[in-house]
C-alpha cells in the first residue's frame, strides 16, 4: 500500500464541529496555521467551514446544505418510481381502451 500520506481519514462530525468552532473563534489565525495543530489538511478543514457557512444559510444559493443531498436523491427515487408507475397505468390505460373498443 505505500505511504500512509496519500490515505484519507475518517474524523468523527464532533471533531469536525470543534475544528470548524476553532476557526471561526480564531479570526486571527489562519486556516492552514489550524489545520496543521490539528494534523487535518488544510483543503479537508476548508471544506468544513464551508459546509458549516452553508448549513449557516451563508454560503452561495447554488450551495447544498448538509441534509439537501440524502433529500436529493431521495427525491430522484420516488420521482422514477412515480415516471414508472405512470408509464404501467398508461399501458394499463391503453389496453383497457382497445379492449372497450372491440
Amino acid at each position: 500500500m505505500g505511504s500512509n500520506g496519500n490515505m484519507s481519514k475518517r474524523y468523527t462530525a464532533e471533531f469536525k464541529r470543534d475544528a470548524v468552532a476553532l476557526v471561526r473563534s480564531s479570526p486571527h489565525r489562519n486556516v492552514t496555521e489550524i489545520a496543521r495543530e490539528l494534523g487535518v489538511s488544510p483543503e479537508g478543514l476548508r471544506g468544513w467551514v464551508k459546509q458549516d457557512r452553508t448549513d449557516r444559510g451563508e454560503g452561495r444559493p447554488s450551495d447544498l446544505t448538509s441534509p439537501e443531498p440524502e433529500e436529493l436523491a431521495r427525491l430522484r427515487r420516488q420521482n422514477l418510481e412515480q415516471q414508472k408507475t405512470i408509464e404501467i397505468l398508461r399501458k394499463a390505460a391503453a389496453y383497457f381502451a382497445a379492449e372497450t373498443n372491440r
